[in-house]
């Protein structure tokens, strides 16, 4: 069961790595068996992918990604909680508003991640 306060510090951790830049940082709180889906998948990668499985395509996929947006950053509007979920609400640089789920597995590591924009 995840609390207010573990949901919290995932939060600020990984707002803290994404605004750094620090692919290594982001990733650690990932399974290597992550599955993430968004809809800028296909964008970034040139195919018609909706998710990518694995952290090594995911480190691929997001190194391409944080190479096209150099301006890059992301301000925390909100964090909501589940049993085993937490969903932050934020926004990015394009000032769009990111609603983005994480499930995590019995290790404490996100399993799965959905991104949704406004």
């Amino acid at each position: 069961m995840l609390d207010k306060a573990r949901a919290e510090a995932f939060a600020r951790a990984w707002m803290s790595a994404w605004n750094d830049r620090d692919i290594d940082r982001i990733l650690a709180h990932y399974s290597d068996a992550v599955v993430f889906h968004s809809p800028r998948i296909a964008l970034v990668m040139g195919t018609r992918a909706v998710s990518i499985s694995g952290k090594a395509a995911l480190r691929d996929y997001w190194t391409k990604a944080l190479e096209r947006s150099p301006e890059l950053f992301f301000e925390l509007e909100n964090v909501l909680t589940s049993s085993d979920a937490v969903t932050l609400l934020y926004t990015n640089h394009r000032e769009e508003l990111v609603a983005e789920t994480f499930l995590f597995d019995p290790d404490g590591e996100v399993r799965e991640s959905v991104a949704a924009y406004r």
